[in-house]
């Protein structure tokens, strides 16, 4: 039981807390300075019962894992290739959400609004969806630097799949709103997230 409070616990379970606050606070700092206030709740920011349940096995998986297999918690170049992860990961969300302005919302948009454009600059001119895909990066990269095994795939499967669908369901907004230029940019830019078209 020492293990859990021992410097491999405390130092991963800091970082994965302050991983947590970091990319939460930082999202919604920018929705409510891009949007306002009012329009920012838990279920914009992606924060769910399903979310929360996730990243409490997780945490659960982590205490079973270091009491029971405490040298399962040291590949520190496992752990620091996690925390490298999800620096990059918050990066690009943080850069798509920024460049984007106005035109990003958590929620998918089903109306054209007259302050929605088209973005192909900066990040989106890597990937369509780089919020998703840093989301994603982020995601795995937490349960990368608890290592984690279990959550890793687990997240892997669970925000990919999350992905997947949505990404048909917004894109067919988007060929609505912005037509022959939208399907051109999507024939030349990749999704941002594996396997996904």
């Amino acid at each position: 039981m020492t293990e859990i409070f021992g410097y491999t616990a405390c130092r991963q379970l800091s970082q994965m807390f302050l991983a947590i606050f970091v990319f939460h606070g930082s999202e919604y700092v920018l929705a409510a300075a891009i949007h306002g206030r009012s329009s920012v709740n838990l279920s914009s920011l992606l924060i769910s019962k399903a979310y929360v349940f996730a990243m409490m096995f997780s945490l659960l998986e982590y205490v079973v894992e270091i009491a029971l297999f405490p040298g399962l918690k040291e590949y520190w170049w496992i752990s620091n290739l996690g925390l490298v992860m999800v620096i990059i990961g918050e990066v690009i969300r943080k850069l798509a959400i920024i460049t984007a302005g106005r035109a990003f919302t958590h929620l998918i948009k089903v109306y054209h609004e007259e302050h929605h454009d088209l973005i192909t600059h900066g990040v989106y001119r890597f990937v369509r969806h780089p919020s998703y895909t840093g989301f994603l990066i982020w995601s795995v990269g937490t349960q990368i630097m608890l290592c984690n095994p279990i959550s890793t795939i687990g997240f892997a499967i669970v925000v990919w799949r999350f992905f997947a669908q949505r990404i048909p369901y917004e894109e067919f907004f988007l060929r609505q709103f912005f037509g022959l230029e939208y399907k051109v940019y999507a024939s030349q830019t990749p999704s941002g997230v594996p396997f996904v078209k």
